[in-house]
């Protein structure tokens, strides 16, 4: 059968028919078992049952084929566009945040919404797309410039730094349960930054940016953060009602070295902050020494009881929260000491004006700083590249996926109350981001380089049988570098924000999937929604665990029509 590609409208309907690729299906290849096993230096191998399995396991190993021609038109006009501004002096990266609404009034258009990001960096090891639901803001990093992106007040500057080699790494906000909306941001310099949108003076028309609450400057470049999806109920530090039960968000912070740190922030409110004359508490909690490399990916679980972590080392670890942030016995004044030393200038209750004149807290301390090493990791998952991509499913709670770069280019599936390998897709391909649906039994995939080379950049797969239901190709080289989902997607109605136009959705879209955002290599943010608006079951399928009965009897999942003994 010939692999036909997906028609697609604006925003990626699927409205043509697609290769529903054989999961029985070879590579083509010299060699018809070459398909390469997760962090093994060898072949995948034919389980009897003309079926490839991963060496080592069990997992089933499912391919997947890309249409190989590319757009080239689209490529062409991009290049004369740019010359065209060239040509007349026209300075592009003026263009900040600004919206190119693609679609025609009276016709639909094949391309996703845009937004211009000038300065967006290059670079796989980068996460610089973040979205607050509560606060209804995209934050994007650009070169050394912080942006909030909204439908209703447009684009403002939210942080900056002189030192245009100081660019922006990665950036978080804090959870919905918290309603805090805070920000947090990391620099290649080490500097790690707390706002949170509601310090706003006004926060329906300001222009001011709120100021960082919390700044630190950690040992080593900052290269992933991660906040924890629900709050944790700690006793107060606040000088007021010290000891009393409050919730804190939890903070994980990655770096270039492979040292993560886990912070716990108490973070009163802005009427609080004025009576008291008190900003809150930023709290090393432990330090976690599990990879050798920069790490690339962490994610949580929905309920925050396990988190995961992914480094340049091909190394994926999963760890218990419980156990991390678990106290440990007293130790001696110089034992804390020394434990917190090349990590932060703890004293309590510091201030200092920074260079750009805002007033910022250091960290303190809570309690002796916790060191995790390899042992205290639940399970260790090897790969055959850097893990950057790694999502938790949203329905049923132990199931994680994972995404390898470019010597690996597989979607691989994991049980996280056993540690099994439950699948992998081979996907050609370095993903950079892997966004489960809400609704249905669906994980949609972004990617970066590509082989061969093919121009599809978001592709969906289906659970548990891997197959790929949708992909959206690109015009030109360009990678996705970044994506996060978009809960609601833009607004049905539209709205103005100053004299910039913003998008329009379908309405035909989801309105409870919503659609993501991807950062791209050609200095943009598109907007695509991916999931068709129809709805399937997920919670309690049969099957979700990759069809294993034990699992799924672990798991509390009845199998219909059969009896598990």
């Amino acid at each position: 059968m010939r692999a036909r590609t997906a028609s697609r409208n604006e925003v990626g309907h699927v409205l043509g028919p697609l290769d529903q690729n054989s999961v029985d299906r070879i590579e083509e290849q010299s060699d018809p078992n070459a398909a390469w096993a997760i962090g093994l230096r060898g072949p995948a191998v034919n389980n009897g049952r003309g079926q490839l399995v991963r060496r080592g396991t069990n997992a089933r190993l499912f391919r997947t084929t890309f249409p190989t021609a590319r757009q080239r038109s689209e490529e062409e006009l991009e290049k004369h566009k740019a010359r065209l501004a060239a040509a007349l002096d026209i300075d592009m990266t003026q263009r900040v945040l600004d919206v190119t609404s693609t679609s025609h009034r009276n016709s639909p258009s094949t391309k996703p919404g845009v937004l211009d990001a000038p300065n967006l960096r290059d670079d796989f090891y980068c996460s610089i797309l973040a979205y607050s639901v509560t606060a209804h803001t995209l934050a994007v990093g650009l070169g050394n410039l912080l942006y909030g992106w909204s439908e209703t007040r447009g684009v403002r500057l939210l942080n900056s730094v002189t030192d245009p080699d100081c660019y922006l790494t990665s950036l978080s906000f804090s959870s919905t349960e918290g309603c805090k909306a805070i920000l947090a941001f990391g620099r290649s310099d080490g500097t790690l930054g707390l706002l949170s949108l509601y310090d706003d003076p006004d926060p329906a028309t300001s222009r001011v940016a709120p100021k960082p609450r919390f700044e630190a400057v950690q040992p080593a470049a900052i290269s992933c953060l991660s906040w924890k999806p629900v709050g944790t109920v700690r006793p107060s530090k606040s000088w007021e009602h010290p000891g009393l039960p409050v919730k804190n968000e939890d903070l994980l912070v990655g770096d270039e070295t492979g040292m993560i740190y886990y912070y716990a922030v108490e973070w009163p409110e802005r009427w609080e902050v004025e009576r008291h004359n008190w900003s809150g508490e930023m709290t090393l909690l432990a330090r976690i020494v599990v990879h050798t490399q920069q790490i690339c990916g962490l994610a949580w679980s929905r309920t925050g009881d396990v988190f995961a972590t992914g480094g340049n080392d091909n190394l994926c670890t999963l760890f218990e929260a419980a156990k991390v942030d678990a106290e440990q016995p007293d130790t001696k004044d110089e034992d804390v000491r020394e434990s917190q030393k090349p990590v932060l200038d703890h004293a309590r209750g510091v201030s200092e004006v920074s260079a750009t004149g805002t007033e910022v807290f250091k960290a303190s301390p809570y309690r002796p700083v916790k060191n995790i090493g390899p042992a205290d990791a639940k399970y260790r998952w090897p790969h055959g590249a850097a893990v950057k991509a790694i999502a938790f499913c949203p329905w049923q709670d132990s199931l994680v996926a994972t995404g390898g770069g470019s010597n690996d280019k597989c979607i691989h599936f994991f049980h996280t109350g056993s540690g099994t390998a439950l699948a992998s897709i081979s996907v050609s391909a370095q993903v950079t981001s892997l966004i489960w649906s809400t609704t249905r039994r669906e994980i949609v995939a972004t990617f970066g380089y590509t082989q061969p080379n093919h121009p599809v950049r978001i592709a969906v797969f289906s659970w548990p049988d891997c197959r790929q239901v949708a992909a959206i190709p690109w015009a030109g080289e360009h990678r996705a570098l970044n994506a996060i989902p978009y809960p609601g997607g833009p607004r049905d109605t539209g709205s103005s924000a100053g004299n910039k136009r913003v998008l329009r959705s379908n309405r035909s879209r989801s309105g409870k999937e919503g659609c993501i955002m991807v950062a791209s290599s050609d200095k943009s943010v598109k907007f695509h929604e991916v999931w068709a608006s129809d709805k399937k079951g997920t919670a309690g399928t049969v099957g979700v665990l990759g069809g294993s009965p034990i699992l799924e009897f672990l798991e509390g999942i009845d199998r219909e029509g059969e009896v598990i003994r």
